[in-house]
């Protein structure tokens, strides 16, 4: 009897998983496990709100693999010492394991791959798991990677992807190894009171429903912020409970203007992560610097602090930052407006609000967050670096009732549109009745201090 272990990472699934399936096929038996790297808590990686999914994503597929016949294996620790203990317990033969992109994930392969070899074992590493297109299958002529969104998304919407595997029917586990007991979502501590269910069975069934019911409006309402028209299938594409080539296909076997819309946004994900494989150290520095002063000291931090609890005096901000709080996920455009305020604004420097982001976010990751928050801030891949989102024309052009200020910002419920979102402009008297701050700082004079601090006057 031969044996492979597969190791999952960002890819807690059964359904069209190529490393499972190729350990399958290789070996009589496979060990699936994963292994909580403590790696990622040392770097402050272990959000609360991730924990509690995570949590929700083990336990659905330890159960799916027992009703298939197996189970899963939990370990904690370093990943190459754990992976190669267990395969010495199973002698095991070889590793399946999907690439990653990051620094971490691509120092971890080449580790564990050294202590395999030592050992006359082999580790496989399969691309276009945790994406639907591996980084690198699409490139310029004159460079390791696409810096420019559209000209990328042309060649990647050409790129026949590979076929979607069907989860296995069983998945045979030899009896010895042992696991740690799984945790549970109860056990982390600080969780957002409204964070979703994690899971391959809720990202399928959330997947299904909104392809029937969501997807043909994705379009022309995928940035009402009270339309909550987006498909929140984000955590799943970020855990793997749900395979962006799988969300692809489905949604372009749909068809129509909404799912055209929806895979290309499946295909900025896929952008960033092959910005993050070129240029791993731009998830902590400029892609492209602009020479900014930004802002620190204590006004900066006391402003930022504002903007964290969401208190900067501009509604449709502070509804944002409330709902990432308490959701532990914030509507896109909500994301864009939180950040082009922080960083354009208040100008602080973006990875002050990267790394508040993902201490918040359930879908935090660095190829996604990272890059999001330096395309807005003007020193990642936007052409137009410069631009500034205002507040008050977004909160009237995408909550025009608004209805998303009133859900995020009760004080303010009982103002009606337009109103809600300039609430300065009232008569003092009436404006003392609403218990909500003044404006941290004029647009006007936010705008002045960036283009001075960025030399773009």
């Amino acid at each position: 009897m031969n044996v492979a272990v597969v190791l999952f990472t960002s890819d807690l699934r059964l359904h069209d998983h190529p490393p499972l399936r190729a350990a399958l096929s290789s070996c009589d038996r496979v060990v699936p496990l994963f292994v909580r790297d403590r790696a990622v808590d040392a770097a402050g990686f272990a959000a609360p709100n991730r924990l509690a999914f995570l949590a929700d994503c083990l336990a659905d597929l330890d159960a799916a693999l027992r009703d298939r016949g197996g189970r899963l294996v939990l370990r904690s620790g370093d990943v190459t010492r754990e992976v190669c203990a267990l395969v010495r317990e199973c002698d095991a033969d070889e590793v399946h394991m999907a690439a990653g992109v990051s620094n971490h994930a691509r120092a971890r392969e080449e580790r564990l791959r050294a202590a395999l070899e030592a050992e006359g074992r082999r580790l496989y590493v399969h691309e276009a798991v945790i994406t639907a297109a591996a980084p690198g299958a699409v490139l310029p002529a004159s460079s390791d990677h696409f810096a420019v969104f559209t000209p990328y998304f042309r060649r990647w919407a050409d790129l026949p992807l590979r076929p979607v595997l069907a989860a296995p029917r069983t998945v045979p586990v030899p009896d010895g190894p042992g696991s740690e007991p799984l945790p549970r979502r109860s056990g982390a501590a600080g969780v957002s009171p409204g964070l979703a269910a994690g899971g391959e069975r809720e990202a399928r069934a959330l997947l299904t429903r909104w392809l029937r019911s969501g997807a043909a409006r994705y379009e022309e309402a995928h940035d009402d912020l009270a339309g909550d028209a987006t498909s929140r299938l984000s955590p799943h594409l970020h855990f793997g409970t749900l395979s962006a080539t799988e969300a692809v296909q489905r949604a372009r076997a749909a068809g129509g203007t909404g799912t055209d819309a929806f895979v290309r946004q499946l295909c900025w994900r896929d952008f960033h992560h092959q910005v993050l494989a070129a240029r791993p150290d731009c998830a902590w520095r400029d892609y492209r610097a602009r020479g900014d002063r930004w802002r620190s000291g204590r006004d900066a931090e006391e402003e930022t602090e504002a903007w964290k609890e969401g208190r900067t005096g501009y509604p449709v901000v502070d509804a944002a930052m409330r709902q990432l709080r308490h959701e532990g996920w914030m509507h896109n455009r909500g994301r864009l407006l939180a950040a082009s305020f922080l960083t354009k604004t208040l100008y602080v420097d973006w990875r002050i609000g990267a790394r508040h982001f993902l201490d918040l976010l359930v879908d935090g990751d660095l190829a996604n967050n990272q890059l999001n928050w330096q395309w807005v801030a003007g020193t990642g891949t936007d052409t137009r670096p410069n631009r500034v989102l205002n507040p008050v024309r977004q909160g009237l052009r995408f909550d025009p009732e608004g209805r998303y200020v009133h859900r995020w910002v009760p004080e303010l419920a009982r103002l009606p549109a337009p109103q809600v979102h300039e609430p300065w402009r009232l008569p003092e008297a009436e404006r003392a009745r609403y218990d909500y701050p003044a404006p941290l700082i004029g647009l006007a004079d936010g705008l002045d201090r960036f283009r001075r601090g960025r030399g773009s006057e």
